[in-house]
């Protein structure tokens, strides 16, 4: 972990081994109306609820090899061709379309009409065998039938990718379905940089990435924001740049995590190696990784976030107890120190 002046002597405690929680979450006057979102798998699942459910707020979203809206419908045994992995029977984007625009008009979500502005990526790897591409095909297909506008959907499939995060240069090879998740691949002649193509996509220009990050990653206690029965880890992460520490308005990104990919899982390998924070360095972005552990109780062996009802019916509108807990990290970001 890198140190950081936004650590209180009772964080200095805690490094020194003084048994404690993490500290709070600092409050850093972040802009809330620049907040965005994006994951992997499980996370892909959870960031286009959280698109979906949020979408007067969360102005674009990354999903990396995750099925449509409500897809499970409150149930594990429809996990299956939500993940693509029954043949012929694709999930249909229609169906969950409807479903969305019928909890909208229930006001269990965001009405609809703010998604055809929002600006969606979407990603499938060729050699993905745990989502494979016709769950994101469908994704795609969600989108397109809930109004999101043509000009704002990227839809990239035509990397020979594995299950995986991609970068430039870090991970394992391309085609991998493995841990730790994160794999490099090369696209026309260069490595591909799956974060700047999220974060170019859903806020436009950015400057470079930053060779070397003067930010900090710090710990928090994610206990401020939701009980242990929430599936939730007690600490989460957050990248500062250095040009936020002071209350600069900086934009907000939340980067989540897959199955078997917490810090529990892979240690610092997700929320300090899948190349976010260079490019948050750079462009004034605090990026939050929220993280999910495996438990029994809530059920959830390899630590996914739920996108099919592990927490309750309401798993997938503003009811969620995960979804509520990330909207209260970035409206706690948003105070005024």
């Amino acid at each position: 972990m890198l140190s950081s002046p936004l650590y209180s002597a009772a964080a200095l405690a805690c490094a020194a081994g003084v048994a404690c929680a993490a500290p709070a979450l600092p409050k850093l006057g972040a802009d809330a109306h620049q907040t965005s979102v994006s994951g992997l798998s499980s996370g892909a699942f959870m960031a286009a609820q959280i698109q979906v459910a949020y979408s007067a707020s969360i102005v674009g979203a990354g999903i990396v090899a995750g099925g449509p809206y409500y897809c499970a419908a409150n149930s594990m045994m429809f996990t299956a061709v939500c993940m693509g992995q029954v043949p012929f029977v694709p999930p249909n984007p229609v169906l969950m379309a409807n479903a969305a625009k019928r909890f909208a008009s229930e006001q269990r979500i965001d009405p609809i009409a703010h998604l055809k502005d929002r600006r969606i990526y979407a990603f499938s790897g060729r050699k993905d065998t745990v989502v494979r591409p016709q769950a994101v095909e469908a994704t795609v297909g969600f989108f397109r039938e809930v109004g999101v506008k043509a000009e704002n959907l990227a839809f990239v499939n035509d990397l020979h990718a594995g299950h995986a995060l991609i970068t430039a240069s870090y991970g394992n090879e391309c085609s991998a379905n493995a841990d730790p998740y994160i794999s490099q691949c090369s696209a026309e002649g260069r490595g591909y940089d799956q974060a700047g193509a999220i974060l170019g996509h859903i806020y436009g220009h950015l400057a470079p990435p930053a060779k070397q990050t003067k930010g900090a990653i710090i710990e928090f206690n994610q206990r401020d924001f939701a009980d242990n029965i929430s599936g939730l880890a007690d600490t989460g992460y957050l990248y500062v740049p250095k040009a936020c520490r002071q209350s600069t308005a900086c934009r907000v990104h939340v980067a989540i995590h897959g199955c078997k990919q917490s810090a529990q899982s892979v240690g610092e390998k997700f929320y300090a190696q899948t190349g976010y924070n260079e490019w948050a360095d750079s462009n004034r972005i605090l990026v939050l990784y929220p993280q999910v552990n495996k438990s029994l109780v809530p059920f959830n062996p390899e630590g996914c976030w739920d996108w099919w009802g592990y927490t309750g019916p309401a798993y997938a509108d503003k009811g969620s107890t995960q979804m509520k807990a990330i909207m209260r990290m970035v409206g706690r970001l948003a105070q005024r120190p």
